[in-house]
């Protein structure tokens, strides 16, 4: 995931010895045995957590912005950028993710006997314009205002608009650019150094929530249907699309995505976050710069698989518990209804349960009874949501790697111990 600490530090050598994958994986059964020995609601052990999770959020605006900026600026002209395949694939993947949402949902139907109380202070857009419409206005948001709020659409449009305007500079400008992303790149990956200590709070503070894993037992079906259906778009969907696309072998790029950007992406619940960790793995797999520093940041706002499922399954469950029938125009269009909500997901947690709504209309479930749904969704969202962002976060590299036709690890990866 990351260059070696200077092996003249004692300390690092030490660290260096140990897989950075298996730093996270004791960390995380670090996390999991303090929570049962010292189940301490006042104990700072989640505090570690916060200032990961803070910090990642804090640098990945500007990493971005930087990125997006320098790439486009420093691009040369018939180099190929590889962004219409990248697009291609990412919706592609989202409207099979759908597809397959659906047919579990029939294969294994799931009903909701004792609807939940509605969430309150929830307000979920009244159609796919709405979706739109807010899509648009946060991409024409101020660039600071958007650098301050973690707003990725705007920050894409501005990077990208400042990138264009700096390809006619000097090129003394554009080698401070560089060197700016550089930097920034650098102290990113000396956050992600801490990303043990900060998976050890997060899964403290998921086992010892009140009410977190406990309240899933009232759910339990509706819970391994969504997390069986993301598990299948993961490891059969996602490589189907890579070995379609390279006609290679896509399972060693399947489970470094899945070591090295879900299990982090899993535990910080935040898509936005992970995006420093997603561009620490895409270099470190040789993938064009140009591409990546875009198509990572973008697939943290389109490329939404996780999302679709989530929508589908949960809108058929509410459809089922109602006894509404379903007809195949109407199952279409709400697999087309849940690729384009998906898009307009927003970035916070449990942001798709706010578009079950706009699904649910479509078979005329009333608003009342559609945000009952969304309630049962946030007290599953301990483990459908942090699902959710394992599966978009980690196929953004994938699909990345596939519009590259470079799914096979470099030998410099497969012999590094990080």
């Amino acid at each position: 995931m990351l260059e070696p600490i200077s092996p003249k530090n004692p300390i690092a050598r030490i660290f260096n010895a140990v897989p950075f994958i298996m730093q996270v994986i004791i960390g995380l059964l670090v996390g999991i045995a303090l929570a049962f020995i010292y189940p301490d609601d006042k104990s700072v052990i989640p505090t570690f957590g916060t200032i990961f999770v803070s910090a990642l959020k804090a640098m990945a605006p500007i990493l971005v912005f930087v990125l997006v900026s320098s790439a486009i600026a420093g691009h040369t002209k018939g180099t190929k950028t590889n962004m219409t395949p990248v697009i291609i694939v990412y919706f592609v993947s989202m409207a099979c993710a759908s597809v397959i949402a659906f047919i579990m949902s029939m294969l294994f139907p799931v009903t909701f006997p004792t609807l939940a109380e509605a969430a309150g202070g929830v307000n979920p857009p009244q159609g796919i314009s709405e979706v739109l419409l807010n899509f648009i206005m946060q991409a024409v948001d101020n660039p600071v205002n958007a650098l301050l709020n973690g707003n990725y659409v705007a920050i894409l449009v501005w990077g990208i608009t400042f990138g264009l305007m700096f390809r006619v500079a000097h090129e003394p400008t554009k080698l401070v650019l560089d060197d700016l992303s550089q930097t920034v790149a650098g102290v990113v990956r000396i956050i992600i150094r801490f990303a043990p200590l900060g998976v050890m709070g997060l899964v403290y503070s998921s086992c010892t929530q009140e009410g977190g894993f406990t309240n899933l037992l009232n759910y339990v079906q509706v819970v391994v249907v969504l997390v069986a259906t993301m598990l299948i778009v993961a490891f059969i969907l996602n490589p189907l699309v890579a070995f379609i696309v390279c006609r290679k072998n896509p399972y060693p790029l399947i489970f470094t995505t899945i070591t090295q950007s879900a299990i982090t992406a899993f535990f910080t619940r935040s898509s936005a976050a992970n995006i420093p960790v997603n561009l620490a793995l895409c270099e470190r797999l040789h993938l064009p710069k140009n591409t990546y520093a875009i198509s990572i940041p973008l697939g943290c706002t389109i490329n939404m698989s996780g999302a679709a499922v989530t929508i589908v399954i949960m809108t058929m469950g509410a459809v089922r518990t109602l006894g509404i029938e379903v007809d195949i125009a109407s199952a279409l269009l709400m697999c087309i209804a849940s690729v384009l909500c998906a898009c307009g997901t927003s970035g916070i947690a449990g942001g798709s349960l706010m578009l079950i709504p706009l699904a649910c209309s479509i078979f005329g479930i009333s608003n009342d009874i559609a945000m009952q749904v969304v309630g049962i969704g946030f007290i599953i969202g301990v483990i459908q949501d942090s699902t959710e962002t394992a599966l978009n976060s980690s196929s953004d590299v994938v699909f990345t790697a596939v519009a590259c036709r470079q799914i096979e690890l470099p030998e410099d990866f497969k012999n590094t111990k990080e």
